[in-house]
């Protein structure tokens, strides 16, 4: 192989890639990334069996070939050459990758490309469905967070992508919180078709869509073990987890005793105060709900945190109140994630009592919703 290409492309190509190289791996060739021409191109790859990236960069071709080359050495001294002509060699029968720029030149020992795994590409009877890049990034970071982090239960520890007529749906859930969102495809699809995505799957195709305009193309594979993205000159690639998601549509109240709306900013700032001192007490916030002292006046939600050893915070937000005043309990961090996620306006809560689901979502868009289960009053 002897290619020759632009430092910052090559720079960029990597830096994608790079967040499918396995960290810590039994098999040597998934630390490495895949260095291939591809007519006309070169073709640049890594995977660790769960994730897949591809994705191609324009190059001046002298000879084919392909080798693989460790991907971390191969970035680290990619990244310190100065923006110009990048020279790529390996000759037939040795694996040693040559990578030369003006003066500055390395020779990086590789693994024989033959070792490394296939990753498929988007072809054949795949279900594809398209979406807007940047409607399908902000559904996933409002869903991602959610999913559980052990893999105790394997559909808990991924992302719900559900497909139907018109509507792609993502929720994720831990068994204390469970996070839905929907969002409108290009174009209905033919049949419902429900897929379960790893969450660090879905973190890292957000990521890969950052700056895209374009729709982009989800395909699931034809036995349904794999979810494939083309975006722009990349291509991503998941495993998909076998299992059957919670039916979360039962999971959501539909009515609510107490209804609370308030500034999101000041919400968020209220229980991040209080989770500086729930740290130390299972992270548990309270949060006292108070009418207002005459039928037209606003209420106020009392925002608190007690920590034996460390003390106590209390917080008022100004709210409006709808329903009997009550206390509940939630998880200092749950309410941090979510109230992130929704960013700014006004949010609504909906609870039912202290030893009931509570509901957040935007108070001005229906689609998205948030359940989180209470925590026992006192607790610690």
């Amino acid at each position: 192989m002897k290619v020759s290409c632009l430092q910052e492309n090559l720079q960029r190509a990597l830096a994608q890639v790079s967040r499918a190289v396995a960290t810590k791996t039994a098999l040597p060739v998934l630390s490495n990334v895949l260095l291939a021409t591809d007519d006309g191109r070169l073709r640049i790859a890594a995977t660790n069996l769960e994730i897949g990236i591809t994705t191609w960069i324009g190059a001046s071709i002298d000879e084919e070939g392909r080798v693989t080359v460790d991907a971390r050495l191969l970035s680290e001294f990619v990244n310190t050459l100065p923006n110009a002509p990048v020279s790529l060699a390996a000759e037939p029968g040795r694996l040693t990758l040559h990578v030369q720029s003006g003066r500055d030149k390395a020779g990086i020992n590789g693994i024989d490309a033959d070792d490394f795994p296939v990753i498929p590409r988007l072809e054949g009877e795949a279900y594809v469905a398209a979406v807007d890049p940047q409607v399908l990034r902000d559904m996933i970071a409002q869903v991602e967070f959610a999913a559980a982090t052990d893999e105790s239960r394997p559909v808990l520890a991924g992302v719900l992508a559900r497909f139907e007529d018109r509507t792609l749906t993502l929720a994720a859930a831990d068994g204390f919180r469970l996070a839905v969102r929907e969002g409108e495809l290009v174009e209905p699809v033919s049949e419902r078709l429900d897929a379960i995505v790893p969450a660090r799957g879905m973190r890292e195709l957000a990521r890969i869509l950052a700056d895209q305009t374009e729709p982009v193309r989800l395909a699931i594979t034809p036995n349904q073990s794999q979810l494939l993205v083309r975006v722009g000159d990349t291509e991503f690639l998941s495993r998909l987890i076998d299992g059957t998601f919670p039916d979360f549509r039962q999971i959501i109240p539909r009515e609510f005793n107490t209804r609370l709306e308030m500034g999101r900013d000041a919400f968020l700032n209220a229980v991040r105060r209080a989770g500086y001192f729930a740290r130390d007490n299972n992270d548990v916030v309270r949060l006292e709900v108070h009418g207002g002292e005459e039928e037209f006046m606003p209420g106020s939600v009392e925002i608190s945190a007690n920590a034996a050893e460390r003390g106590s915070s209390q917080s008022f937000v100004d709210a409006s109140v709808t329903g009997p005043e009550l206390q509940i309990a939630f998880n200092s961090r749950y309410l941090s994630d979510v109230l992130g996620a929704l960013r700014n306006g006004q949010v609504v809560v909906g609870v039912n009592g202290a030893n009931q689901a509570g509901v957040v979502r935007s108070a001005s868009a229906d689609d998205y919703t948030h359940v989180i289960m209470p925590m026992v009053i006192g607790a610690g």
